[in-house]
């Protein structure tokens, strides 16, 4: 075979080969328009659904006003027959005492006067004002069937957190990366700042310059959710990082965030901010909010982070990453003692169960 014929040959492969990336394009094209299109549809359905629960809660309401409407129309309308009933009394006393005025002293008179205090009597039992009742018990059945109603609803809602905690991974700490001030609890599931360095061997898995500690194991594939409990603490991180992350040398490259090994958001005195690869994205609208515990998302098929505040669900930022190129290990750090207000412990919680309502 010739130079010209094997360079047409490879020519023809290369044409082939170019041809088939194209196509495959076109797939990828199509399947993104595919995944738009059942995302949009998916959210019609749910969008419509919520339309639905709340037209059934205005109509209960719409119903529960109405009775209550009712029996106060009917006692209303029972007390302004009373008043009227009063006041024709008072106009029959007011001439009664007009005659009196004019001294008209006869034994009819007399009579009159008696029937007429009995009048005044029997008026008063009829419009005595403790006996015009709603049915104050049905009126707080009512209550309290909506409070539970209320309850009811909470427990279901966000819907979003039964999703996630089907995906809840057990996380254990491993020691031997903690920094030498972090105390790591014996099951691995607490870690906490102290000014003493602790007496652990110097090997290269340990961060020695940041206070970091990460997970034992890592994962690669799947969908995974996990929650740490920060109540009571000015300044903590977490989030999740390759095991290239590194562990010792310049400080900020071992920082969660800083590199473009791991993703995590920080609280430090009221403010949240959201790293990866270096960049800094700030979070005002949470500013000055307080969560108990804090909630990571993570998405093999997807290529996606998210950080969330676990007890109501309320999404920080997510990080679509696209691919992820090795195994991902939860991490975090419970800050410095940051003048003396964070001594407390990060607890990495079950994230199969919901937080205890206070």
């Amino acid at each position: 075979m010739s130079s010209k014929e094997k360079l047409l040959k490879h020519q023809q492969h290369l044409q082939r080969q170019r041809d088939a990336i194209a196509y495959r394009m076109k797939k990828l094209a199509a399947k993104q328009v595919e995944i738009t299109k059942k995302t949009e549809t998916v959210k019609e359905k749910i969008r419509k659904k919520y339309e639905e629960m709340k037209w059934v809660l205005e109509e209960d309401l719409r119903i529960t006003l109405t009775q209550l409407d009712t029996e106060h129309k009917a006692a209303e309308t029972l007390v302004e027959e009373k008043i009227e009933d009063c006041y024709h009394l008072t106009q029959e006393l007011d001439q009664e005492l007009a005659k009196i005025g004019a001294e008209v002293k006869t034994q009819e008179s007399d009579i009159q006067n008696a029937e007429t205090e009995k009048r005044i009597s029997e008026m008063l039992k009829q419009t005595d004002p403790d006996l015009i009742q709603t049915d104050e018990f049905k009126n707080e059945q009512l209550l309290s069937l909506t409070i539970n109603l209320l309850l009811f609803i909470r427990s279901q809602v966000p819907v979003t957190k039964k999703l996630f905690q089907s995906y809840a991974a057990d996380v254990i700490l491993d020691a031997d990366t903690a920094h030498p001030k972090l105390i790591i609890s014996p099951k691995g599931d607490s870690a906490t700042y102290t000014e003493t360095w602790q007496d652990v061997r110097e090997i290269p898995s340990r961060f020695d310059n940041t206070l970091n500690v990460i997970s034992k194991e890592g994962f690669s594939e799947g969908r995974h959710y996990w929650e740490v409990e920060v109540s009571g603490k000015t300044y903590w991180e977490l989030g999740l990082t390759y095991p290239s992350i590194p562990r010792q040398g310049r400080e900020e490259e071992s920082w969660l965030g800083r590199g473009k090994e791991s993703w995590c958001v920080e609280y430090f005195n009221g403010d949240y901010t959201a790293w990866h690869n270096g960049v800094q994205h700030e979070l005002p609208l949470l500013a000055g909010r307080q969560f108990s515990r804090i909630g990571v998302y993570c998405s093999f098929p997807g290529g996606l982070v998210c950080f969330l505040g676990a007890d109501t669900m309320t999404p920080f930022h997510c990080f679509c990453s696209g691919t992820f190129t090795d195994i991902l290990h939860q991490a975090l750090c419970p800050g410095h003692d940051n003048e003396g207000t964070n001594w407390k412990s990060l607890q990495i919680c079950d994230a199969s169960r919901s937080a205890p309502v206070l």
